[in-house]
């Protein structure tokens, strides 16, 4: 394993985001300016280190095409599946040909568009020599409770060597792909990549991030990113 091999992101992006109770997506609401997607997808097109992105999106999206980007970079978009993981997969999929065996996949949230470029750049120097890749993540800091059926506390869970899952999560394009296929053909809706990897027998390593890189799921968290953003541009 060198260097030399290349480092893709791929989008999935063909979620409805029905928490938001919005008119669209939420990677089409408008945040500082432009879409929540137009962030998010920038970050990937300025990193001298990204070769192309592919981005899934809904098969009847009719916001897309309005986005302004601007890219001299590959960018495949394909249509997405009905959960995360099928997006994922048909993203791969359509990389098949363009990529080689060992190259790095870099998935990430579409309403991740506060991803710094220090973490960026952290995860692809810690990853780009390790044998299976990994993940941003977070050490979970706050006093975890399990509840009941009745919304009591059950237990108090103990944090210790808790991490909190983020994206982008990194590894090898066909060592990703057949964790993905194998996940859904024995049934497995898996939520997030490395699941599909853990799955697969791996370990997937962990690399330190920051909290500020949020993912959208709600209109508070939609106004957090606005202000992360504007911040991060004064």
């Amino acid at each position: 394993m060198t260097a030399s091999h290349a480092f893709w992101a791929v989008i999935p992006a063909a979620g409805v985001g029905r928490r938001m109770g919005a008119d669209r997506p939420k990677q089409y609401l408008e945040l500082a300016g432009r879409t929540v997607l137009e962030y998010t997808l920038n970050i990937f097109i300025r990193h001298p280190r990204i070769t192309g992105l592919a981005v899934a999106i809904g098969a009847e999206d009719p916001w897309f095409p309005e986005l302004s980007i601007r890219t001299d970079k590959p960018m495949l978009v394909v249509h997405g599946g009905e959960e995360r993981c099928h997006s994922v997969l048909n993203a791969l999929r359509a990389l098949e040909g363009q990529v080689s065996d060992d190259d790095w996949m870099l998935v990430h949230d579409a309403a991740r568009p506060c991803l710094g470029r220090e973490d960026l750049d952290r995860l692809l120097e810690t990853l780009e020599h390790d044998p299976v890749g990994g993940l941003l993540a977070v050490p979970v800091s706050d006093t975890l409770k399990r509840g009941d059926a009745d919304g009591r506390v059950e237990q108090t869970v103990d944090r210790s060597g808790l991490w909190r899952a983020f994206t982008p999560q990194m590894f090898r394009y066909r060592a990703l792909m057949r964790a993905l296929q194998t996940a859904l053909a024995e049934g497995a809706t898996v939520t997030d990549d490395a699941s599909a990897m853990e799955r697969a027998g791996h370990a997937p390593r962990l690399v330190e991030g920051s909290p500020s890189n949020i993912k959208i799921t709600s209109p508070a968290d939609l106004a957090l990113a606005g202000f992360l953003l504007e911040r991060d541009r004064a």
